[in-house]
């Protein structure tokens, strides 16, 4: 996406809608998001789980039940959880361990964050074994540059507050993060850029991954040029939610049932 000017779009994220649209809103794309990562494949067993801020209720999330498919997850599949564990609303009374000790730390230490995003996809956790970040080797990779943290201190399945604290210093401010030995993990301030986020990341580590394997020289971008394609071309919050754009609307059409 090229973008000279980002505040120009920023008329697409001011207008101002009621809480209950606006809640309404991003339940529909959380559950639109669990489709997509269901495509995508990002789905494995009962691992990964995508949250969204509620609009009212701040220091509440909602998050998709333990044991329901990426695949099938609608609107009113979805649960509302405090910031005790406790599950407040919804059909379904099932909450996945490590989604609340991770989502509700990051929650906690970033206000600023609408959404957050964690699955067990094949190329993320791949390049996570080598305990390293990406390199700005793409453009795509260029939205990561400088713009990821790494957790560095895998100690099995996340189940206890402590670890997501470390998991969520270790995020800082930016808008990922890679869990070593684990996986994958981006926020921001919409379920769409989120999404995206995750899904473009996960072909970042699939596109250094097949580079490495070549053995052949990877020439990096230098760090201005990286610098400014991140924060004028493809790595600002409103890029990250336009590009989800088509991938929304190809899930709508293809599965209008999320939406019940």
């Amino acid at each position: 996406m090229t973008v000279t000017n980002p505040a120009k779009y920023e008329h697409f994220m001011s207008i101002k809608p009621t809480i209950e649209e606006e809640r309404l809103h991003r339940k529909q794309q959380l559950a639109g998001a669990f489709r997509v990562f269901g495509k995508f494949g990002f789905s494995e067993g009962v691992a990964g789980h995508i949250t969204a801020r509620d609009p009212e209720l701040t220091d509440h999330f909602w998050v998709n039940p333990f044991g329901i498919s990426f695949n099938k997850i609608k609107v009113s599949d979805l649960i509302l959880v405090n910031e005790e564990g406790e599950i407040i609303e919804g059909k379904h009374q099932l909450l996945n361990k490590a989604a609340f000790a991770i989502h509700s730390r990051i929650h906690l230490a970033r206000p600023d964050a609408i959404a957050a995003a964690h699955a067990h996809s094949i190329y993320g956790k791949t390049w996570s074994v080598f305990g390293k970040k990406l390199d700005p080797i793409t453009q795509d990779a260029c939205a990561f540059y400088d713009d990821h943290g790494l957790y560095n201190d895998y100690k099995g399945v996340v189940s206890d507050l402590s670890e997501g604290d470390r998991i969520a210093e270790a995020l800082g401010d930016k808008k990922a993060a890679i869990l070593k030995n684990h996986g994958l993990l981006t926020v921001g301030g919409s379920v769409e850029e989120v999404a995206f986020w995750f899904i473009s990341m996960e072909r970042c580590c699939q596109t250094q991954i097949l580079a490495e394997s070549t053995g052949n020289k990877i020439h990096m971008i230098d760090h201005e040029t990286a610098l400014k394609t991140r924060n004028e071309e493809v790595g600002f919050p409103i890029a990250g939610w336009f590009s989800y754009k088509p991938l929304w609307q190809d899930i709508v059409a293809a599965n209008p049932d999320l939406l019940e």
